[in-house]
């Protein structure tokens, strides 16, 4: 049988080399784990993130409030009869303009200027009674109780006088105001009790928009301020605030405006819907995106800018009229440094590198177009 060849020496040396090699690798990490951790490397320090910051300054801005109202007359007059008889005319007929003083109705006097000329001849007896009276008291020949009897027929009669007369007057009413008799619901011949309602006076020459305003509108609004009134055909009455409540609705929490306006065309307007567009005192304010605007967290408005150190500041804002393209709101520094784009990626206290607007577009439009190009 051949004898096997063994191989070369130089070969079994290049063997027991690598074999100690590889021992003393596996050796040397199994030692470096067990003794101590590995050091750590330094990591580098990242870049601060970029924002798109724009600098704002305030302006000045007058918001509109708006609302929602009805129309009233300016004065408006339940009519009742303030003495009791037959209606003897109707000198204005219903719908028709009638001026201060003019009378409406008149109703029967009947046996009222007899009586009202009896009280008038028992005042004169009375009051010739009591100058006799005096003369003789001066002479002391009548008692002083007698005299103050006399005194006291004087003041009946002169009382009882007034009161016919103004029974007679009352058979006359007169329009109180000038306006039209808008209802009118008594016939000729018709009895009319005291009390009793037959008609209605209404003085539209001016009228008067009520609306009830939310609580955190009435602070700002006051007497005086500019108003215009639109009405369901689009047409626009200018008038003024004329009166704010002072106490709030126990159901809504809102507070009643009204707002006076001239009907100089004689509209009949009394009672339609009208919208209340309100001039506020002008205000100082900061005009931005609404998609700027933040929730803090107690869920107030809020808007993140930055401060002079490049660090993310939120404050908390007042919106002060908004629509779907820009908002306004009070309470952020004058001039401030808005983040315009990267706010929602950012925190409060953050450090970060402010860019100009529509550099972090460019930059991303850019790396697109290198990207595609690859």
């Amino acid at each position: 049988m051949p004898r096997r060849r063994l191989p070369p020496f130089p070969a079994l040396l290049a063997i027991g080399l690598v074999i100690a090699l590889l021992a003393w690798l596996l050796l040397g990490d199994i030692q470096g784990f067990r003794d101590a951790p590995p050091e750590a490397q330094p990591a580098a320090e990242a870049d601060a993130p970029r924002v798109e910051v724009e600098r704002r300054e305030a302006e000045t801005h007058a918001p509109t409030l708006i609302l929602q109202g009805e129309l009233e007359a300016q004065r408006e007059l339940e009519l009742r009869a303030r003495q009791s008889g037959h209606v003897e005319a109707l000198p204005v007929a219903e719908g028709s303009r009638v001026e201060a003083g003019e009378v409406m109705l008149a109703l029967a006097r009947e046996e009222l200027p007899a009586r009202l000329s009896q009280a008038e001849d028992d005042l004169a007896l009375a009051r010739a009674e009591l100058a006799g009276a005096e003369s003789l008291l001066s002479r002391k020949l009548i008692s002083r109780p007698e005299y103050l009897r006399l005194q006291a027929q004087v003041s009946r009669a002169t009382a009882e006088l007034a009161a016919l007369q103004r029974q007679l007057d009352d058979t006359r009413l007169e329009a109180p105001f000038p306006g039209t008799l808008d209802r009118l619901d008594v016939e000729l011949g018709e009895l009319v009790q005291v009390g009793e309602a037959w008609g209605r006076l209404v003085d539209d020459s001016r009228l008067v928009a009520a609306a009830w305003a939310p609580q955190r509108d009435a602070l700002d609004l006051a007497a005086g301020l500019p108003a215009e009134l639109r009405l369901l055909d689009g047409s626009l009455l200018s008038g003024e605030v004329s009166m704010v409540a002072r106490r709030a609705e126990e159901a809504t929490r809102s507070f009643r405006v009204e707002v006076s306006a001239d009907n100089p065309e004689g509209r009949r307007l009394a009672g339609a819907s009208a919208t209340l567009a309100i001039t506020l005192p002008e205000r100082r304010v900061h005009r931005l995106s609404p998609a700027l605007l933040v929730l803090d967290p107690d869920g107030e408005l809020a808007v993140k800018h930055l401060d002079a150190d490049d660090r993310v500041v939120q404050t908390r804002v007042t919106l002060v009229d908004a629509d779907l393209e820009t908002a306004r709101v009070a309470g952020l520094p004058d001039p401030v440094r808005l983040i315009t784009l990267g706010a929602g990626l950012v925190e409060v206290g953050e450090r970060v590198t402010p860019v100009a607007p529509d550099s972090l577009e460019r930059d991303t439009d850019a790396a697109t177009a290198g990207t595609g190009a690859r």
